[in-house]
């Protein structure tokens, strides 16, 4: 699978924070809007 500009993202689910609190998002419970991905690889780790 490769990822393009201008093409549509797979679909996946992530636990993300969110005001105050860790919880599951999918990315097609924002189909139809604008979205910003960040990833941040071992961020909030003891690396």
């Amino acid at each position: 699978m490769s990822v393009q500009v201008g093409k549509a993202a797979p679909g996946f689910t992530a636990v993300a924070y969110h005001q105050g609190q860790v919880k599951r998002v999918k990315l097609a419970d924002y189909r139809g809007k604008w979205v910003m991905l960040c990833f941040y690889p071992a961020d909030f780790t003891y690396v």
